[in-house]
């Protein structure tokens, strides 16, 4: 009767661990691509950085792709997938309609590039073009370079309905960052990283309207806020972009946590991380050292990249990234 009970503990944690989304990791190895396609990191970095000569929108577009793919389905590709007749992709549904085509023609240029090769052609997954390209665009921003662990497939599926609940929104508390990162492997210092990124890009006026209509959010900077009620008065054309970092928008560096700590966090989710007292800390540590804030910031990139791997019994490699 001990060992059946054994044998059923046993089956009991292997299916808990099926539904763990960032467990399935063990496949990736830089080297991954060694004898595949040895030039795949200088081919990919090449293609990057000729579209990033083009504009500089590549940079937050394909940093904000990866996330955007990672947490939902883990980081398969499936954020690249083209809606069909039949079946409504994730990059449709309404928490994805902001993502910039910049991003997607990144890895689209990135992929071509490869196809190029005979060698490489269709032997690189989308997955693993989207994380290189990501590594590539924070680089040349001004940002570390980091290795990246290769060998993840590409998504069988995607389906706009598994993006709703699973990407943070600019409303969300400091119990809610927490509570999402955290179904992914993600710690709160990971969190902190990770929300870094927004050292880069842009937001439209609806996603922190909010805040500077009256009463004006008390956490915000009187003089930022006077700024961003010019920029964003009431009934602007809601294609009016802002910047996410007033001081850097276009340097990936610390600036977004000594702006934390000024007042001058865009979302609330943003500035949450300074005023609530759990986190802080955290922002201050990497406002005061740009070093500190890289490292976290590699440590929490690289725990983002294995999150929901797909392997070959329940991945592909696409020959279109935009076609399952």
């Amino acid at each position: 009767m001990g060992r059946f009970n054994n044998v059923i503990l046993v089956w009991s944690l292997t299916l808990m661990l099926c539904f763990i989304p960032y467990t399935t990791f063990a496949q990736l190895s830089p080297n991954h691509y060694a004898n595949i396609c040895p030039n795949v990191q200088s081919i990919v970095r090449s293609a990057v950085q000729k579209k990033f000569q083009q504009t500089f929108v590549t940079v937050p577009a394909t940093l904000r792709l990866f996330f955007h793919d990672c947490f939902v389905q883990g980081c398969d590709a499936s954020v690249l997938v083209a809606s069909t007749g039949s079946n409504k992709a994730e990059k449709d549904n309404a928490d994805n309609l902001s993502l910039a085509g910049d991003g997607f023609d990144t890895v689209i240029k990135a992929k071509a590039a490869l196809d190029a090769v005979p060698q490489c052609r269709n032997k690189v997954s989308c997955a693993d073009i989207l994380a290189l390209a990501t590594r590539d665009v924070i680089n040349l921003a001004g940002g570390p370079s980091y290795t990246v662990e290769l060998g993840r497939f590409d998504g069988l599926v995607s389906r706009s309905s598994d993006v709703n609940g699973r990407l943070p929104q600019p409303g969300f508390n400091l119990n809610q960052l927490n509570s999402l990162f955290a179904a992914n492997g993600l710690t709160q210092t990971d969190m902190i990283a990770l929300s870094g990124a927004h050292t880069l890009g842009f937001s439209h006026c609806d996603r922190f309207s909010n805040r500077i209509q009256s009463p004006i959010d008390p956490t915000l900077n009187k003089q930022y806020a006077a700024q961003l009620q010019q920029m964003c008065p009431r009934n602007v054309d809601p294609r009016i972009a802002i910047n996410m970092d007033p001081t850097t928008p276009r340097q990936f560096d610390n600036a977004y946590y000594t702006n934390l700590q000024q007042g001058k966090g865009l979302f609330t989710s943003d500035q949450i991380l300074f005023t609530d007292t759990r986190s802080r800390a955290t922002v201050n540590s990497f406002a005061s050292s740009g070093n500190v804030f890289n490292s976290n910031f590699i440590a929490a990139m690289t725990k983002l990249g294995r999150i929901g791997v797909k392997t070959a019994r329940n991945g592909k490699i696409r020959t279109d990234c935009s076609v399952l």
